[in-house]
């Protein structure tokens, strides 16, 4: 996730990897914090693979920043990213929520779609943090006010999630081609 993230804020503008880094910290929270030691040979790991371009420009009042830019195949790696998210890339909130954040440069609404659907199959499928001889367990039947909370705010914000995806994926079927992406209708 953190390839794609580098990969998604750099379509959008070429950044320095301070910036680059305050964005994915930005994107990713307290959840999954990312440190210099995950982010920088990730960032060495793209320039290496063509992924990436760098250059010098002169610091405000500092030592010259290294500047990141994308390369025409770094937007083809994140392009394909987009397109077929692996599957714990779907299934984990956080980690679809970053698939989710730059979906928008998939220039075809028809695989944006397709991405959408795959989340709405996996959370049209019955599951729990709890299970009982194999069976999910649900909010009612916990026995435990702590586990029903969190399984009646897991239960709500899926609903909100599915209703939203729904949406979205009804403004997708029916944009017009030379509608934006991003906007749809």
């Amino acid at each position: 996730m953190l390839e794609l993230s580098i990969l998604g804020f750099l379509a959008e503008e070429p950044l320095h990897g301070y910036e680059l880094k305050e964005r994915i910290k930005a994107l990713s929270g307290h959840v999954r914090p990312v440190s210099d030691g995950a982010l920088y040979p990730a960032i060495t790991r793209l320039i290496k693979a063509g992924k990436l371009d760098q250059h010098e420009e002169p610091g405000a009042s500092a030592a010259p920043r290294r500047i990141l830019s994308l390369t025409d195949e770094g937007r083809e790696d994140l392009l394909e990213r987009l397109r077929r998210p692996k599957q714990a890339e779907i299934t984990d909130q956080v980690r679809f929520n970053t698939v989710l954040s730059f979906l928008r440069h998939l220039p075809d609404r028809r695989e944006q779609a397709e991405v959408l659907r795959r989340r709405l199959a996996f959370l049209d499928t019955p599951t729990s943090f709890f299970y009982d001889g194999g069976e999910p367990v649900r909010a009612e039947e916990s026995g435990d006010l702590f586990r029903e909370g969190m399984l009646r705010v897991a239960r709500a914000t899926g609903a909100a999630e599915r209703t939203w995806l729904e949406e979205a994926v009804e403004r997708l079927s029916r944009a017009e081609p030379g509608d934006s992406p991003a906007t749809g209708p």
